[in-house]
C-alpha cells in the first residue's frame, strides 16, 4: 500500500504539484489507502446489504433518523459558517484564489474542509440506512456514484489544494445540505410530514449549486493564478456528470410523477373506477389512489 501511494504521490505531483505539507499527520490523510479501504466496504455493503436483508424485517430507525439528521445539520450549518467567515477574513478573490495567499485564514478554510472531507465519510449512513429499512428503490446509480465518489475526490482535494479556490463548491454544499438534512429530520417525525414542501426545491438548488461552481470554476481557467489548472478542468468535468444525473433524477421524480398522476386522475373518472360501498368508498381503491409512491432521497 506505501508502494502504491508513493505511485499515486508521483503522479499527482507532476499534474498538480508537490502534496501541501499542511496537512501531514492529520487523520486519514497521510496515506490514501484508508480512504480506498472505505469506499471499497461501501460498494460491497451495497452489494451484499440488500441481500442480507432480502428475509428479513425492516428496521424502522425513526429515533436514530432524528438524531443523525440533526447532527449533519448542525454540522453543515458549523461548515458554511466557518466558510464564509474565512472567505471574509481572507479576502478570498471570487475569480481565481491560490492556495497560499490568504495567510491564517487559510488555514481556517483547511481546517473546516478536513471536517468537509470526513462529513463524506459519515454520509455513507445514508445508504446504510436505506438498506435497514429496505428502501433499496432509493439506492440508485446516482446515489452510489455520489457518495463513494465525494470521498475520494475530497482526499485529494485535501492533500493537493485543500484552501484557496477549492472553498466555493463546499459551502454551496454545506448550505444546501443544511436544508437537506433539516427536511429528513424533520420527515423522521410523521406529525411534521405534513407540513415539509420543500423537497423539490432542494433538487433544483442542487443543480443550482453544481451551475454556479461551474461558472466559478471556469473563472479560474479564464483568469488563472496560483491554484493548479488540472483540478479546475477535473472539477468542471465531474460538476457536468452531476448535473446531469441530478437533471435525469428530476424529470424521472417530478415531471413523469406529475404527468402520470394526471393520466390516472383522468382515467379514474372516465372509467369510474373508484367503487362506492355503502355510501363509502372501497378500503382497496381508496388506497390505491391516496397512498403516493416515496420520493427518492438523493444528496
Amino acid at each position: 500500500m506505501e508502494h502504491f501511494d508513493a505511485s499515486l504521490s508521483t503522479y499527482f505531483r507532476a499534474w498538480l504539484g508537490p502534496r501541501d505539507t499542511r496537512v501531514e499527520g492529520w487523520f486519514l490523510l497521510d496515506n490514501y489507502g484508508p480512504t480506498l479501504v472505505c469506499s471499497v466496504l461501501y460498494l460491497l455493503i451495497v452489494w451484499l446489504g440488500p441481500k442480507y436483508m432480502k428475509t428479513r424485517q425492516p428496521f424502522s430507525c425513526r429515533g436514530v433518523l432524528v438524531v443523525y439528521n440533526l447532527g449533519l445539520t448542525l454540522l453543515s450549518l458549523y461548515m458554511f459558517f466557518e466558510l464564509v467567515t474565512g472567505v471574509w477574513e481572507g479576502r478570498y478573490n471570487f475569480f481565481c484564489q491560490g492556495t497560499r495567499s490568504g495567510g491564517e485564514a487559510d488555514m481556517k478554510i483547511i481546517r473546516v474542509l478536513w471536517w468537509y472531507y470526513f462529513s463524506k465519510l459519515i454520509e455513507f449512513m445514508d445508504t446504510f440506512f436505506f438498506i435497514l429499512r429496505k428502501n433499496n428503490h432509493q439506492i440508485t446509480v446516482l446515489h452510489v456514484y455520489h457518495h463513494a465518489s465525494m470521498l475520494n475526490i475530497w482526499w485529494f482535494v485535501m492533500n493537493w489544494v485543500p484552501c484557496g479556490h477549492s472553498y466555493f463548491g463546499a459551502t454551496l454544499n454545506s448550505f444546501i445540505h443544511v436544508l437537506m438534512y433539516s427536511y429528513y429530520g424533520l420527515s423522521s417525525i410523521p406529525s411534521m410530514r405534513p407540513y415539509l414542501w420543500w423537497k423539490k426545491y432542494i433538487t433544483q438548488g442542487q443543480l443550482l449549486q453544481f451551475v454556479l461552481t461551474i461558472i466559478q470554476t471556469s473563472c479560474g481557467v479564464i483568469w488563472p493564478c496560483t491554484f493548479p489548472l488540472g483540478w479546475l478542468y477535473f472539477q468542471i468535468g465531474y460538476m457536468i456528470s452531476l448535473i446531469a444525473l441530478f437533471t435525469n433524477f428530476y424529470i424521472q421524480t417530478y415531471n413523469k410523477k406529475g404527468v402520470s398522476r394526471r393520466r390516472e386522475h383522468q382515467k379514474d373518472h372516465q372509467n369510474g373506477s373508484v367503487a362506492a360501498v355503502n355510501g363509502h368508498t372501497s378500503s382497496f381503491s381508496s388506497l390505491e389512489n391516496n397512498v403516493k409512491p416515496r420520493k427518492q432521497r438523493k444528496d
